[in-house]
């Protein structure tokens, strides 16, 4: 087959990248070393919120243009894996976020009666929480409903897909820092707890901006998520039993009954994180053609899915390349 575009990454950065493209008509490869349940994107969490993210001005605007995909995906809850929950963000203010924040509906200051835990301040809002393993299947069936064609294959650089193509776009994640190379790229450890969920309906989040440590949980279908971490440059894959545990407690404090819930597993991922915040870039290739960057998004890759994809695709559609 003839192709337009390769998306090299089958992760929720590529995935909505390639969808974006073969809906606006393209004929689209996407290029992914792993199942979309296998990759980095399938152990997030994953709820829907502007989490360390670079460039600040840019990401608020992408992440809003995702939230509207994710409440019109809400529709359909089983199929696309995607729900509006409502939760509590606590240590956090509307006077401490940016401009963005004005703009979801719903999102209001709580009295500190009203928040849960040992914590003084806290927002309400009903969010997108996405069930990421049935997110991303969704997303794959739709693009090859598109027209689009998903094939496993790793890549050791780009030059094979720009003889396959005249646009290549590198949704690689913490792959990039080999493959471009860019030595901005930095790992973020998260790791998680899944127990059976004991009765907890509600979302909530306690994330310490200068600490490794985060506290939130999510109650997703068939089990609780437990978070987290957010340890720089560990790349560390299996799970800690000593974080596991302080993971536990912390959640505890919140909700008690968490400190019985049955364990089902453990999962860790490593967040692609980059100094300088999320690349969106286009840089000619020998021949004509252009080389798409798109990569960098760290913790926040799902809510700012949707808001890169367009950007990204405005440069495969002839955005001007950089030399």
């Amino acid at each position: 087959m003839e192709s337009d575009v390769i998306v090299v990454g089958g992760g929720v950065i590529g995935l909505a990248t390639a969808l974006t493209l073969a809906e606006r008509g393209l004929r689209v490869r996407l290029w992914s070393r792993d199942d979309v349940t296998a990759t980095t994107s399938a152990v997030a969490g994953a709820l829907w919120w502007p989490y360390r993210v670079e460039p600040a001005a840019d990401a608020g605007d992408w992440a809003l243009v995702s939230l509207r995909v994710y409440e019109e995906l809400a529709a359909d809850p089983v199929r696309t894996g995607v729900r509006l929950v409502p939760g509590v963000h606590a240590d956090t203010t509307l006077g401490g976020l940016g401009p963005w924040a004005r703009r979801v509906p719903g999102l209001r200051q709580l009295s500190p009666e009203e928040v849960p835990g040992p914590y003084a301040v806290g927002l309400a809002a009903r969010l997108p929480l996405i069930d990421m393993p049935v997110h991303l299947a969704w997303l794959r069936g739709r693009f090859e409903a598109a027209g689009g064609v998903f094939e496993r294959r790793a890549v050791t650089g780009f030059e094979e897909a720009a003889t396959a193509a005249r646009v290549v776009v590198d949704c690689t994640g913490g792959a990039a820092r080999e493959l471009v190379p860019d030595p901005a790229l930095r790992p973020v450890r998260g790791q998680l707890v899944l127990v059976e969920n004991p009765g907890v309906e509600e979302w909530f989040t306690a994330a310490d901006a200068g600490s490794s440590e985060t506290t939130y949980f999510f109650p997703q279908p068939g089990r609780l998520i437990l978070g987290g971490t957010a340890e720089e440059d560990d790349e560390r894959l299996a799970p800690d039993p000593a974080t596991a545990a302080a993971i536990v407690a912390r959640c505890a404090r919140v909700r008690p009954e968490i400190a019985g819930a049955r364990v089902l597993g453990h999962r860790v991922g490593l967040r692609p994180a980059r100094a300088g915040g999320v690349r969106i870039e286009a840089v000619a290739l020998p021949g004509g053609g252009r080389l798409v960057h798109h990569y960098g998004h760290g913790g926040a890759g799902v809510t700012v899915a949707w808001g890169c994809a367009e950007r990204a695709a405005e440069l495969v559609a002839g955005g001007t390349p950089a030399e």
